[in-house]
């Protein structure tokens, strides 16, 4: 679907990098695109709330709404402990998808630990250009952002607010990554971290810990 508007955006290392055929690359790109109507979702779905994170359906229901009954989704994220209501109908509009599937932690994995792509100089520019990245609900551009601030840390440190938005992201990813791995929070958070480890620096041919087990 190149040049066609959508909720989500190719991720440029990924989509250069991948060592995949085209057959494969367009496979993988409707995976992290793909949205479904929120009458499709049902109790129990993992799902992706852009900008907030994975979290469960924990219940799905019609309200009614200025004399008009609206099935609502109700969403539970974990790592914040929000909830969530959405409107079914809005399900597709504000971005909600399913969590990845294991086969796509690869993916993932080699975006963050590819080369560093270029962002603004500007503080606010960068931020800004960041923060929209994460609005999308591509995992591949959340992965992206990760792997950015991880190596403005690493290079040159970062600000408070990029601190706190490098801290966010994180959560948000690790959010997802707990359900396509089937870890628990923690584990998520390590098992990022460890990837973050070696990001930055020099090959020394040993594999870490979560690269080695990114497909078991």
């Amino acid at each position: 679907m190149p040049g066609k508007a959508g909720l989500f955006r190719r991720s440029s290392l990924y989509w250069h990098d991948f060592a995949g055929g085209p057959a494969t690359r367009r496979r993988l790109r409707e995976r992290t695109r793909r949205s479904w109507g929120g009458g499709l979702y049902k109790v129990g779905d993992k799902v992706v709330y852009p900008h907030h994170g994975a979290g469960t359906v924990v219940k799905k229901e019609q309200r009614e709404v200025l004399g008009q009954k609206r099935e609502y989704l109700t969403i539970k994220i974990l790592h914040n402990d929000m909830t969530v209501n959405v409107p079914s109908e809005n399900a597709e509009k504000v971005g909600l998808r399913k969590v990845i599937d294991e086969d796509m932690v690869a993916v993932v994995l080699k975006a963050l630990t590819g080369g560093g792509t270029q962002m603004p100089k500007n503080w606010n520019r960068r931020f800004k250009h960041n923060r929209d990245k994460m609005k999308t609900g591509d995992i591949l551009e959340l992965a992206e952002v990760v792997r950015n601030l991880s190596l403005r840390d690493h290079e040159k440190g970062l600000s408070t607010g990029e601190k706190q938005m490098f801290v966010k992201a994180k959560k948000i990813l690790a959010s997802e990554l707990m359900y396509a791995k089937a870890m628990d929070e923690d584990e998520a958070g390590d098992w990022l971290d460890d990837v973050l480890a070696d990001v930055g620096t020099t090959s020394n041919g040993k594999k870490s810990k979560a690269k080695a087990g990114a497909t078991a």
